[in-house]
């Protein structure tokens, strides 16, 4: 390697290791100037929260749309929990995940308030149209008595209030979406001179005689609403209303307390961890062992940076992904080093010995880490929340881990041979012993 090119690797390696330790000081850290805006967020079980499950229920949807409709019912109850000013809880680091058909797992960390989080999620209202059922004589109030039409909230793409021009009253007006529209247009045409329901969590709020099939996606819902109801309406169907009702099955609260000392111990493990690969390295491989030692302080840093800049999610199972890169990015440099000292074995000069060293374990740290890759994808696409963040911090972590073996500790070790000094070179430094 030239000796330009090392000196710029060399560079690029401290300003990355700068900028990484910049990036995982605390938060709002300043220097010259810049400010650290980014900080790490813990999991549920890290920082304490509450857990609720819930149950969506799909009985009248069609089994090719169930999917859908739990995915729509999703992303209403993200919204609902992140729009803080629509009356939400203002959760930044919700986890909202499907679980099996009809359930969906909720966690928020940092709210222990676990009533809190069912009210707000329990306002998210369910807004659906139903059309007369020929075998009821007569319209009822209870929507078993009408037809599902399928056009409900998940249609839905704005509400807003406005104020009836005749009557002075307030109305909700309601927009559709493109499927919405046609929903709609198609359930009014076949509904001329009948009435056509409208329900918001199971409670009719009109039933208007449909006088000709309306086109455009917009609907106007009418009542005996006050100006501060119809306007709490409109906020409620805007943060998101549900394509299905759902039903509270389960609950749970993690303690702040709990969570702060599952961190304390799992920031005692990687210490501990790393102290112990650090004595290992040393030993065994002497000035390698020393040189990949900073060099996996160096990986320890980007890693952590990385994660913060990317907003990963630290869960116990997450930290745990983290570690075990550690150790796959040990298991690089044990291969490089093996390597380097059979060739001084072989009678090859450090700077030989270092260069063969690296090219013939380069094949094997290749296909290893791209098996563990593999499996991580597998594992994060398939697995479910804890296990997802446990692929996704052994992922970036076996990635950072190639750069690190592979450039980090070559560049140091071809600095500290660059010097003229026989000593440096001598295959004691390198784990070789003397004959």
């Amino acid at each position: 390697m030239s000796r330009p090119r090392l000196y710029s690797l060399f560079l690029f390696i401290i300003i990355l290791t700068l900028l990484s330790v910049f990036v995982v000081s605390p938060k709002g850290t300043n220097v010259f100037g810049f400010e650290n805006r980014y900080g790490f967020q813990l999991g549920l079980d890290l920082k304490g929260g509450s857990h609720l499950e819930y149950e969506g229920n799909l009985s009248e949807i069609p089994g090719s749309k169930k999917s859908e409709a739990m995915a729509s019912l999703k992303a209403a109850i993200e919204r609902r929990i992140q729009g803080k000013s629509a009356g939400g809880l203002g959760v930044t680091e919700p986890l909202v995940q499907a679980v099996g058909d009809n359930r969906l797992i909720v966690e928020l960390p940092g709210l222990t308030d676990v009533n809190q989080a069912i009210s707000v999620i329990g306002q998210t209202p369910f807004l659906e149209f139903r059309e007369l059922n020929p075998s009821q004589p007569s319209p009822t109030e209870n929507p078993a008595d009408w037809l599902a039409t399928g056009l409900t909230g998940k249609n839905l793409e704005s509400a807003s209030v406005q104020f009836d021009p005749n009557s002075g009253r307030p109305v909700i007006s309601l927009k559709f979406d493109g499927e919405g529209a046609r929903l709609f247009e198609e359930v009014t045409r076949r509904n001329v001179n009948q009435p056509l329901a409208v329900f918001l969590d199971n409670t009719l709020l009109q039933a208007p005689t449909v006088q000709e099939a309306i086109t455009g996606g917009e609907a106007v819902i009418s009542g005996t609403f006050t100006p501060q109801e119809a306007k709490a309406i409109a906020t409620r169907l805007n943060s998101g209303a549900l394509p299905v009702p759902i039903k509270l099955v389960g609950q749970q609260t993690v303690g702040a307390t709990l969570g702060e000392t599952s961190l304390e111990r799992s920031i005692l493990a990687g210490l501990l961890g790393f102290l112990a690969i650090f004595l290992f390295m040393i030993i065994f491989y002497r000035l390698p062992g020393l040189v990949a030692a900073l060099a996996l302080a160096i990986y320890a840093v980007i890693s952590l940076a990385v994660f913060k800049f990317l907003g990963v999610t630290m869960t116990l199972a997450g930290i745990a992904g983290f570690i075990l890169s550690i150790g796959m990015a040990v298991d690089a440099n044990i291969l490089i080093f093996e390597r380097i000292k059979e060739e001084l074995r072989n009678g090859k000069d450090a700077k030989l010995a270092l260069q063969d060293g690296f090219a013939r374990a380069w094949l094997s740290i290749r296909d290893s880490n791209v098996s563990t890759l593999i499996t991580t994808f597998i594992l994060g696409y398939f697995g479910t929340s804890i296990v997802r963040g446990f692929a996704v911090t052994l992922a970036i972590g076996v990635l950072i881990s190639m750069f690190t073996a592979i450039t980090a500790t070559r560049t140091l070790l071809y600095l500290f041979l660059g010097r003229k000094s026989k000593i440096l070179a001598h295959p004691w430094l390198y784990g070789v012993s003397l004959k």
